[in-house]
């Protein structure tokens, strides 16, 4: 049997259905998203809420010319699929396919990136504003979570919108929902409206009884004010109006004759800039997401491999739990990842310690700074590619100030499937530049132990990072110890070429060792533990016997580990060595599996490997490699 979904090759495709068959559409939307999501992973529920919405947004604007910005840009996968991305939509999320975010590369129909939250409202009045410097007249509606609403840039941008009175259109998307449960003063007041129906029931009564009555209409117009104020006071939604929007709703987001109507009414409104308050349901149509929406936010893709090694957040997570009840000072700080950081098991035994300030990076490190002023030791527990937008705060409250607080950075260096906007590439960079800053990174999860135990007795700021997925499988010290801060280890010996690996690139970087000594390569290789203090003692140790240096970061060459190793020779007057420094180049990183971009950019052993013999290769004093017993070199 056709399909509907067959036959939408663009958005004015929609336009053609009737009711019934858009409500056939949405159902073979739904099954779609759910077949393609359980195989390359994704993010599901929340797509799976959106399926109405956005087939009204589509029916009742004209993409592209009206620009639809989605925020947060995860939700967007029925855009995709509407928007001419059908026949593609099985490379979701996969090397060189589709993007799990919107991304302006990708379609005309994406007019801005997005895989960080709270950034929809200020990009689309950016847009308003344009439209009216050059006297254009297309739409421009922003689509926002009530998760992301509550970012402080959204707040922001809410503020000026009211002030100059754009036309503007903002839709709420509100389903109670972040990754976790929203949290907040304005998510309480949003679940007021979400759950109170006294006020529409009373609404609609008053209607039907007006409209019996003589001289019905115009005691209808008569109670506005009355309607007005009971609306305020029962539903407290005039924080909106009071911002210098209209304010309309709340509508099912799940009923399309509602949301056209709705939206259509914003459309036509001119005024000011009008917030359309959506009540969706996460993962609506696929009971298993419906009833547990924060499993199927982010579904794993589908692999045959069964772990058994716990992940490194899981090992923060038992380690920060030890380490909270050996002592009553340490609180956790989280900015809506409580899940992802593994901070459950956390929660239920410390509630009161444990703090999920929402999608607020910014205020959630200015926050646990006030805290450590208190004598706290607080762990900010944040994924790499949201603690850059607490750049500013982590210079200027944090460090300034040399407060003793731990950045526990999870998926740092390459995550993978979520691409460009998620890859942790940068933090070593960023975060070495910042005085009073200890930066860290472990070699395994064992280790990771071990820094975290450190960063509580230390008395200074100090990042811990930390890569996504699964450790090593090394066994697990039950007792912690510190481990002295800048100091590295070397473990293995060689006098031809001195490896210095940091984090995940240390177990890759002795494997290059081992394919290097077969063919005649002896490699010395040092786990350098901090990226700052650099262990200046042991690396200058180094050079006065080995005159080739290999460093190897999963981390952007640019100011990162690398970098700060041939300063420090610079700055030592070391001139007589060759270095070759290995990580990712001065571009963002795609998505794909993280073996097939470690292999694409050299940070897989024989990659590492390779190098070596690269820069071994370049001195014209030896002949390299050296071959032992006659044996043949192996090509890689």
């Amino acid at each position: 049997m056709a399909k509907f979904l067959d036959r939408i090759d663009s958005p004015a495709d929609l336009k053609l259905l009737t009711e019934e068959e858009l409500k056939q559409l949405a159902s073979e939307i739904r099954e779609e998203l759910v077949t393609v999501i359980s195989t390359n992973g994704g993010h599901l529920a929340s797509n799976l809420g959106v399926v109405e919405l956005t087939l009204a947004l589509h029916r009742v604007f004209d993409s592209p010319r009206d620009k639809i910005i989605w925020d947060v840009g995860h939700q967007a996968y029925t855009h995709k699929l509407l928007t001419g991305r059908r026949r593609q939509f099985a490379s979701l999320r996969q090397y060189e396919g589709l993007s799990g975010f919107t991304c302006r590369n990708e379609s005309e129909h994406d007019p801005f990136g997005a895989g960080h939250a709270s950034t929809s409202i200020s990009a689309a009045l950016g847009m308003a504003v344009a439209r009216d410097l050059s006297g254009d007249d297309y739409y421009v509606v922003a689509v926002i979570g009530d998760g992301a609403i509550t970012g402080g840039m959204a707040l922001e941008a809410l503020n000026q919108a009211g002030h100059l009175g754009s036309r503007l259109i903002v839709v709420l998307n509100d389903n109670g929902m972040s990754i976790s449960p929203t949290v907040g003063a304005l998510a309480k007041l949003l679940g007021k409206v979400r759950f109170d129906h006294r006020y529409h029931l009373a609404k609609e009564k008053g209607k039907r009884l007006l409209s019996i009555l003589p001289l019905g209409k115009k005691l209808r117009q008569a109670t506005r004010h009355v309607e007005s104020g009971f609306k305020s006071l029962v539903m407290p939604t005039m924080l909106w109006e009071e911002l210098g929007f209209t304010y309309m709703g709340p509508v099912d987001g799940h009923n399309l004759r509602e949301l056209e109507a709705a939206l259509i009414k914003a459309r036509d409104y001119r005024l000011k800039p009008t917030l359309i308050h959506a009540v969706t349901t996460k993962g609506k149509g696929y009971r298993p997401a419906e009833g547990d929406a924060i499993y199927f936010h982010g579904v794993p893709a589908k692999s045959n491999n069964h772990r058994t090694v716990p992940t490194y957040s899981e090992v923060f997570a038992q380690t920060v739990l030890g380490l909270a009840r050996a002592n009553p000072k340490l609180v956790v700080i989280t900015p809506a990842m409580p899940e992802g950081n593994c901070l459950s098991v956390v929660a239920a035994e410390f509630p009161e310690r444990v703090f999920d300030v929402g999608i607020c990076e910014q205020h959630a490190v200015t926050f646990a700074a006030g805290l450590a002023t208190q004598g706290y030791i607080p762990v900010v527990a944040i994924y790499s590619t949201f603690l850059q937008r607490a750049f500013d705060q982590i210079i200027h409250d944090v460090c300034l100030q040399d407060l003793p607080l731990i950045f526990a950075i999870d998926r740092s260096g390459i995550v993978g499937d979520d691409g460009k906007t998620h890859q942790g590439t940068f933090d070593l960079s960023y975060l070495t530049l910042v005085p009073n800053l200890i930066v860290s990174a472990p070699k395994d999860e064992n280790e990771l132990q071990h820094l975290l135990y450190t960063a509580v007795k230390t008395g200074h700021p100090m990042a811990v990072r930390y890569p996504r997925g699964a450790g090593l499988g090394v066994k697990l010290d039950t007792e912690l110890h510190s481990i002295p801060v800048g100091k590295g280890e070397v473990l293995r010996q060689g006098e031809d070429v001195a490896i210095l690996a940091i984090g995940t690139m240390v177990a890759p970087a002795l494997e290059a060792a081992v394919e290097l000594a077969a063919q005649g390569v002896e490699a010395t290789v040092v786990n350098a533990r901090f990226a700052k203090p650099l262990d200046a003692e042991l690396i200058l140790e180094l050079v006065t016997r080995i005159k080739h240096v290999v460093t190897v970061e999963e981390n952007t060459l640019s100011g990162g580990f690398g970098s700060n190793v041939v300063d420090l020779l610079q700055k030592s007057g070391v001139n007589t060595i060759s270095v070759k420094s290995i990580g990712l180049p001065d571009e963002f990183i795609e998505q794909g599996e993280p073996a097939i971009l470690r292999a694409k950019y050299g940070l897989d052993a024989k990659g590492i490997a390779r190098e070596v013999l690269t820069l071994l290769s370049s001195d014209g004093s030896k002949s390299w490699p050296k071959v032992k017993n006659g044996a043949k070199i192996a090509p890689f």
